[in-house]
């Protein structure tokens, strides 16, 4: 009988400002509601916040296990992680950001190994810069999120990190067009973007989800798809949040069997 590992998924961008650790948030909270016990990885290491976000209290972070590792005083991975609520927990990135670009791929290799039996899914939020150590989380990966908005450098971006995953012989990612980011600057229907990126659009977040006072419930921690008034005001979202967390399941599911 084999033992079931955590699924892991990274969700990332070729531009800043996309939206996308909204959707990785986003997308735990859809995984909290399947009873899934997710952690969240905060690769953006230069600029992550997903800690601050949350208003999580914490000590320790991913270059304090980084650092313990190489001086052999690690003691358990839990004393590195917090918690949001009984299903989602977060590994931080570094609070003094100096120490960001000391931090190498090896620390990944164990937090995959240690996180792998203990939770169902392992959500990574990388930066846009293709360093070691976020090329190495996409080799880790089940499945590959690229987030996207209607802007024309951006889409350029995509075009060329296209053209560098066919190169790498890689397929296990998919585009999420986010619409709800830049209200009333959507220039480039699906159809467009296909033809500049030369890939298929796998789901739009579609314009009517843009919150002007988003800022309220970042004050607040909140995660958006387990806010009631949220999830029950923009339904037609929260389904294509819903599909993408399914598709996501099931398609990691196939690619381990195959």
């Amino acid at each position: 009988m084999s033992l079931n590992k955590a699924k892991i998924f990274t969700i990332t961008s070729v531009k800043g400002g996309v939206g996308k650790t909204t959707t990785v948030l986003n997308l735990a909270g859809i995984f909290s509601k399947l009873k899934k016990r997710v952690l969240i990885v905060d690769l953006d290491l230069y600029s992550g916040d997903i800690a601050a976000i949350l208003n999580l209290n914490y000590e320790k972070d991913i270059y304090s296990l980084f650092e313990d590792l190489n001086n052999n005083t690690f003691t358990t991975f839990d004393d590195y992680i917090c918690s949001y609520n009984e299903t989602i927990k977060v590994l931080p990135a570094p609070k003094d950001l100096r120490f960001a670009r000391k931090i190498t791929s090896k620390v990944l290799n164990f937090i995959i190994y240690k996180a792998s039996m203990k939770y169902d899914i392992i959500l990574v939020d990388t930066n846009h810069i293709l360093t070691d150590i976020n090329l190495f989380s996409l080799d880790y990966s089940d499945k590959i999120l690229y987030i996207i908005n209607n802007d024309s450098m951006n889409l350029k971006n995509m075009k060329t990190m296209v053209s560098i995953l066919n190169n790498m012989d890689k397929n296990n990612y998919k585009i999420v067009l986010n619409n709800s980011n830049i209200k009333n600057k959507n220039y480039y229907n699906k159809y467009d973007i296909k033809n500049i990126i030369n890939k298929n659009i796998s789901y739009v977040i579609p314009e009517t989800f843009y919150i002007k006072n988003i800022d309220k419930y970042i004050i607040d921690g909140k995660i958006l798809t387990l806010d009631d008034h949220i999830y029950k005001k923009y339904k037609n979202t929260m389904e294509v949040y819903n599909l993408i967390a399914s598709d996501l399941l099931k398609e990691s599911q196939v690619r381990s069997h195959e």
